[in-house]
């Protein structure tokens, strides 16, 4: 996927820091089920993200949606 260098940019420069666990729960808020191994499978690459999981993620970081394809 062509976002997880982004989320993980975008998590590690957030202030204060966005850990995975951090994600899972403010993703477990939206109703978003997705466990700390996933997130890092996100962030290298190795697992594809839905639309509404990216719409999720954005929220969560609190930015943009097309911030993540940066």
């Amino acid at each position: 996927n062509v976002t997880g260098k982004s989320i993980l940019r975008l998590r590690s420069a957030a202030s204060p820091k966005v850990t995975q666990e951090d994600m899972v729960a403010r993703l477990a808020r939206q109703g978003i089920e997705i466990n700390q191994s996933q997130i890092a499978k996100i962030e290298s690459g190795d697992r594809p993200v839905l639309d509404y999981e990216l719409a999720a993620i954005a929220k969560a970081l609190k930015v943009q949606v097309q911030d993540l394809f940066v």
